[in-house]
């Protein structure tokens, strides 16, 4: 899934290009800037194809979609929610860092995603296609330990996982804390920042 695959209902003044784990560009869309500072770009987005049920949420085309890009981090994450302002849960998906410019950012997606409800529970999805994947050791040591980041993210409610508080300022952790804090999930002992792989 990963994306508002169909488009967005606004004017855009940023674009959106979700490329595959080659590079292959597989879909390119509009956003409209919320936020963007050194840690995160955020943007608004909206489904607008028809409605299509994922099995765990059942997007609209009236749904709402705030995009959350971190440079350095090998993740993105959508906030999803309906019309009416209720929030559906956050999509999550494990990429190469963003490559942001002026008009747009792309990412590589690496197949593994998660889902996590408004009350925070998880589902790791697409296991098997991420291990399926021609990645190198280091890709796939950073992707795990970015799906750990993220587990441990969500678990605490910690931005952008916050619902209402899902807004600017964002309280964003820095790359080092957000690390940490992974590394604590897991057990395992981080050498720095995801900057640095």
């Amino acid at each position: 899934m990963g994306s508002p695959a169909e488009g967005v209902g606004r004017v855009a003044s940023f674009t959106v290009r979700k490329r595959d784990h080659t590079g292959r560009e597989v879909i390119a869309y509009p956003g409209e800037v919320l936020h963007r500072d050194e840690r995160v770009l955020v943007l608004r987005t909206a489904w607008a194809g028809d409605a299509r049920d994922l099995g765990f949420v059942v997007l609209e085309p009236s749904d709402e979609w705030r995009e959350f890009f971190f440079p350095g981090r090998w993740y993105n994450v959508f906030e999803i929610r309906a019309g009416d302002g209720r929030l559906k849960g956050w999509y999550c998906n494990i990429t190469r860092p963003p490559r942001i410019s002026e008009g747009e950012v792309s990412a590589d997606d690496l197949a593994l995603d998660v889902w996590v409800t408004p009350e925070r529970q998880v589902q790791v999805l697409d296991e098997p296609e991420f291990e399926a994947l021609p990645l190198t050791a280091a890709e796939r040591e950073a992707a795990r330990l970015a799906l750990a980041e993220l587990l441990a993210l969500a678990e605490r409610g910690a931005p952008p996982f916050g619902g209402k508080e899902a807004r600017p300022p964002y309280g964003l952790p820095n790359a080092s804390t957000a690390s940490a804090m992974a590394a604590n999930e897991t057990g395992q002992t981080s050498s720095g920042t995801f900057s640095e792989i």
